[in-house]
């Protein structure tokens, strides 16, 4: 593993007790330059872990609290009339700068959901025909309650599509409760936490990640899991483009945590479940759950040949 990525992980599990995995599958999407998605109920250290990414990679953070009454305009910016100048000026929406915390983003309204859409994809946004792009690098981590759906309002699919991973990050033990608790008396850890990059050194690793080589036979594989998921007679609608590309980002990323510059089938294992889980809808037979999504990726994983690929050359 790079050094310094492995010094990351390593100093935001000071802050973020017992979610190794969790830590490092966001890393690999903020490697990846994707977006997370934090399913989980209130108070598991969801806005701490955005918090220490952060300030671990030195970049610029906003957190936006999703309530009703957000409009479209607080998230991308506006134009107000500035006496000074005698013209109008855009004034920045909380969507300008590294790191956006989009908390609990099921509770606002379709409109201002819609909003990040362009933001998302585009890395920019287009106020009264003017577009103003979003500081580099750009990342989005939202999260959303699975409990308590009253006044909620669904992402619908292009947005969920947007979202390299979802992720829960569910509650501690027992075990890491008490070191949670005892590590919190005095004092904060977040406080404690140091920066261990420059963002331009972050954007050198990102560059370092995309280069990882990826083989025609995982190419196909990957092409192969997709096409499973569009075929498969329990899915109403299947894994987009968009998923496979994303599905090779994040294999990249994860060869790349384990020192290797070039992506083996068991990179692609790792993520898939956090890649393809939000992006299928199951038909109405059968129960919208998380267990029911995983034993039906589980199933296509299984079915699907997995090719020999032991290093770069195959």
């Amino acid at each position: 593993m790079n050094g310094k990525a492995n010094e990351i992980i390593n100093e935001i599990n000071r802050v973020i007790i017992g979610k190794d995995m969790v830590v490092k599958k966001i890393w690999m999407t903020i490697l990846s330059e994707g977006h997370v998605l934090l399913e989980d109920v209130p108070g598991v250290g969801k806005t701490t872990m955005a918090l220490a990414f952060a300030k671990t990679l030195g970049l610029d953070y906003r957190r936006m609290q999703f309530t009703p009454d957000v409009m479209p305009s607080d998230v991308a910016g506006f134009y107000y009339y500035n006496k000074e100048k005698a013209n109008f000026t855009y004034r920045n929406g909380a969507v300008m700068t590294n790191l956006f915390l989009a908390d609990e983003i099921n509770r606002t309204s379709s409109r201002t959901q819609s909003a990040l859409l362009e933001v998302m994809e585009e890395r920019q946004v287009t106020v009264d025909g003017t577009t103003h792009a979003v500081p580099h690098p750009f990342f989005v981590i939202a999260t959303q309650n699975p409990v308590g759906s009253a006044g909620t309002q669904m992402l619908p699919e292009s947005q969920l599509d947007r979202f390299m991973i979802k992720l829960s990050m569910g509650y501690p033990n027992v075990e890491e409760e008490i070191h949670l608790m005892s590590d919190r008396h005095n004092s904060n850890p977040l406080d404690a936490l140091e920066q261990v990059i420059t963002v331009d050194e972050l954007l050198e690793m990102q560059e370092e990640a995309a280069s990882v080589y990826i083989s025609p036979l995982i190419y196909q594989y990957i092409a192969r899991l997709s096409a499973a998921t569009r075929d498969h007679e329990l899915i109403v609608l299947g894994v987009s483009p968009r998923g496979s590309l994303a599905l090779c980002r994040m294999a990249k990323a994860n060869a790349y945590l384990h020192g290797r510059d070039f992506v083996v089938p068991e990179d692609v294992q790792e993520v898939l479940l956090d890649v393809f889980r939000h992006r299928i809808v199951l038909k109405s037979r059968v129960r919208l759950s998380e267990e029911n999504i995983e034993k039906i990726l589980g199933e296509i994983q299984r079915n699907v040949k997995v090719p020999d690929v032991k290093d770069k050359k195959a």
